[in-house]
């Protein structure tokens, strides 16, 4: 796919957002994700022209982070946490479930669209185990709720994040984590007594952090 003169203008408009132009480059990625379904080197090279870096520069970016695919991932993405806690809380098990259910592996798209993902880590552990759609939260998941999460989206059913927007496409929250002042940040409440129960604690308690220590 060429890519549109529209979305080099977009390019521009992500790099004239930063200090430093090639801070950009991320949302940038996540720009060419939306548009292309994948990273492409047509992507990266427009990047790099952008940013006045080369295509070896944006190219190290692209294949570092795990988040940018250099394989097409049609519909929908799926991610499944499998590190320590979640492994331990039957994320390995969901994960199996899921790859049963869409005939895949890490990493392959199925014939409906769906791209699988063992993911190291999704940064939310009191809601271990979890997964992600389109890198929206489905929290506390089990092996039969992912699966029925599969099976709403395959046949077009709206499907709610726990945390989140309704459920859209993976171009979709692409280009958000490239734009991402489009309101959807506020569609869903994203904190929950679970993820609050620390502070609270804290806030009974009266604890506070220590102080750091001044130099002199």
């Amino acid at each position: 796919m060429t890519l549109t003169s529209t979305t080099r203008v977009e390019l521009q408009q992500l790099a004239a957002q930063y200090p430093q132009p090639r801070s950009a480059l991320l949302p940038m990625l996540h720009l060419v994700q939306s548009v292309e379904g994948e990273v492409t080197a047509e992507g990266i090279t427009a990047c790099a022209e952008v940013l006045g870096i080369t295509a070896a520069e944006a190219t190290a970016v692209a294949t570092f982070y795990t988040m940018y695919k250099r394989d097409a991932v049609a519909k929908h993405h799926i991610g499944v946490c499998t590190n320590t806690l979640c492994g331990l809380l039957g994320g390995d098990a969901v994960y199996d479930a899921l790859s049963a259910r869409l005939g895949v592996g890490h990493n392959q798209v199925n014939a409906d669209g769906f791209m699988l993902e063992r993911i190291e880590c999704q940064a939310a552990c009191t809601h271990a185990p979890v997964m992600t759609v389109d890198w929206e939260f489905m929290d506390d998941v089990t092996p039969g709720t992912a699966v029925a999460v599969v099976d709403a989206l395959s046949r077009g059913e709206q499907v709610q994040a726990t945390r989140g927007p309704v459920i859209r496409s993976f171009v979709a929250t692409e280009h958000t984590l490239a734009f991402p002042l489009d309101g959807l940040a506020a569609a869903d409440n994203s904190v929950d007594d679970k993820m609050l129960a620390g502070l609270r604690v804290a806030q009974e308690r009266n604890m506070s952090a220590p102080s750091i220590p001044q130099e002199h």
